[in-house]
């Protein structure tokens, strides 16, 4: 088939009722838009909730020209880049909302990141000024002999612009948890001297464009080197209509949505469908900060009214599997949407029995600001599948001569549309490695395109297990994994094989211990096709996961390559 051909969009003739081929081109262009629509409209709403305590977004918006102003007075010019390294407390949505205002460049970080990865993603970026959390100054501290670009830390404290709850807070994080480890940083400020000094002045005006870089957003480094994916204003905000577009066809305009904010504001999905997707329509975000902890997000499920959740497969299996979890009211719950990793079969049949609510399954990517596609929002069941490409979105699933699969053969998932960044910072060549002639982003993903114009991802084209020629996915052969009552989590890699060039190996945590790995091979036995069943299984306490709970292959091959490439036993 023609290239060319790539043009034509046959899933709009499957399109759920109501929901338009193209987006609205009156929408807000720039992020600054989306913040002062949202105060004119919403100020008495609120916007943010963290520990209890809420933001209005009258509140949001003013805290947000403080930040702008305070950034101002340290200096900065327009285009600046500005870096957050924090999870989600209270101060992060005015901080990423006045970096913009101000006509900077957020640079978001994992706070979790070592010293050597915080220096190379700042010294990559040229970030010239750096919010830190308390909790990880420290990293910041040892990183900083290396550090080229940064002029100034503003250290924020867990509590700030929590009022006086804030000031308890802050007191047991340091005193009662000792969560704050030593550290010196020269050139630092508290963020509520900051904050306080920014009340003096009023805001010079900024000339925002759609053009202009609102994100460099990092990629999670699973396939090599972390590279800033380049997200213009017209980036994001086009992604933000698309996922407009979707929603309103389904549930309207609805004033009482509350997002519960479990993935951190640095993921790109969390940032975009939950900071200002959630903005835009005037929903409040409940901001959880540390989701790993099973005890506080079970307590703040169980004490607010939520009507949206957007996590990972990870989180949903580990909410399923708590004790209590029967006495969260999920009643109100509009949707329960997956992205990050691949949803699994066997989770989204836990938490449908659990919740009554079909996960909503999406995809996308840090280079598409992210999302891609989306299933419908009134599935009665799990599809297994990615969804519908976006409005204004075109999906083209390419052999690797780059010409366009035959519907149903897998190839690579290649995407083109508003919302596809202007390129990795400073990297043009490796830019121009992911684009192809005709102006698709080769995302590096399996898929097929399926009947009724939605698609499938099989998996990411580096992961895939080559055996004595034989494609395995191992998206296939976890979802097996874990689909057997005494598995709780998997991962598969290929390891080197002299006799089939490489081994299906697999990683597995138990969730009872009366199950062997020959016990696991026969059931995989039973479900795949012989070159598919893991040679060889080592049992694990736990797997390798990015912050946001993705399990991270690359982890498990290079560990297994530093010991000398001995192959694990069973």
């Amino acid at each position: 088939m023609d290239v060319a051909a790539s043009v034509a969009r046959p899933w709009l003739a499957h399109y759920p009722q109501g929901v338009p081929a193209e987006i609205d081109p009156s929408a807000p262009n720039t992020i600054v838009r989306i913040l002062e629509e949202s105060v004119a409209r919403y100020a008495d709403r609120p916007a943010v909730s963290s520990f209890g305590v809420r933001m209005t977004y009258a509140q949001l918006g003013e805290a947000s020209r403080r930040v702008a102003v305070g950034l101002q007075q340290l200096g900065l010019k327009k285009g600046d880049r500005v870096a957050i390294m924090m999870p989600n407390v209270m101060t992060y949505t005015p901080v990423v909302f006045g970096i913009l205002l101000g006509g900077y460049v957020v640079v978001n970080v994992n706070p979790q990141y070592t010293a050597r990865e915080l220096t190379h993603q700042l010294n990559d970026s040229g970030a010239r000024v750096l919010f830190v959390l308390e909790n990880f100054a420290h990293t910041v501290m040892d990183a900083l002999p290396d550090l080229e670009k940064v002029e100034r830390a503003i250290i924020v404290k867990p509590g700030d612009l929590l009022g006086f709850k804030g000031a308890i807070i802050n007191f047991v994080s340091k005193f009662v948890k000792r969560a704050i480890k030593p550290y010196s940083l020269p050139a630092c400020i508290t963020f509520s001297d900051f904050y306080s000094w920014a009340a003096r002045d009023k805001l010079k005006p900024v000339e925002v464009s759609p053009h202009d870089v609102a994100f460099l957003q990092y990629t999670g480094g699973t396939t090599g080197v972390s590279k800033g994916a380049t997200l213009l204003h017209r980036n994001i905000c086009a992604n933000v209509a698309q996922c407009e577009a979707w929603m309103k066809s389904f549930m309207g305009d609805r004033p009482d949505h509350v997002m519960l904010t479990a993935l951190p504001l640095y993921h790109v999905l969390a940032l975009t469908a939950c900071c200002m997707f959630m903005s835009r329509i005037g929903a409040m975000q409940v901001l959880v900060v540390n989701p790993r902890d099973m005890p506080d997000l079970m307590k703040i499920l169980k004490q607010n009214k939520f009507t949206m959740l957007v996590m990972v497969n990870t989180l949903y299996n580990a909410l399923c599997d708590q004790p209590d979890i029967g006495e969260v009211d999920f009643s109100r719950v509009s949707a329960s949407i997956s992205g990050g990793m691949a949803t699994q079969a066997a989770v989204a049949a836990k938490w449908k029995k659990l919740t009554g609510k079909a996960i909503i399954e999406g995809y996308g990517l840090s280079e598409t600001s992210p999302v891609v596609c989306v299933n419908r929002l009134d599935i009665a069941d799990f599809t297994g599948g990615i969804g519908y490409p976006a409005p204004s979105t075109d999906v083209s699933i390419r052999t690797p001569d780059g010409q366009i699969a035959p519907q149903g053969e897998a190839g690579e998932i290649c995407i083109r549309g508003p919302q596809v960044m202007a390129g990795y910072w400073n990297r043009p060549d490796e830019t121009r490695n992911v684009m192809t002639p005709d102006g698709f982003f080769r995302s590096g993903d399996v898929g097929i395109a399926l009947p009724d114009g939605t698609f499938k991802i099989v998996d990411r084209l580096k992961d895939m297990v080559v055996v004595s020629g034989m494609k395995v996915f191992p998206n296939e052969v976890e979802d097996v994994l874990v689909s057997h009552p005494a598995v709780l989590e998997a991962a598969v890699i290929g390891l080197p094989d002299e006799k089939s060039g490489e081994a299906v190996t697999a990683y597995v945590v138990r969730r009872t211990e009366d199950v062997s790995a020959e016990d696991l091979r026969a059931w995989c036995k039973q479900n795949l096709t012989p070159y598919k069943v893991p040679k060889t299984i080592e049992f694990r306490a736990m797997l390798p996961k990015t912050n946001v709970g993705k399990i991270l292959r690359r982890a498990l091959r290079d560990e297994v390559s530093g010991a000398n490439g001995a192959n694990p036993s069973s």
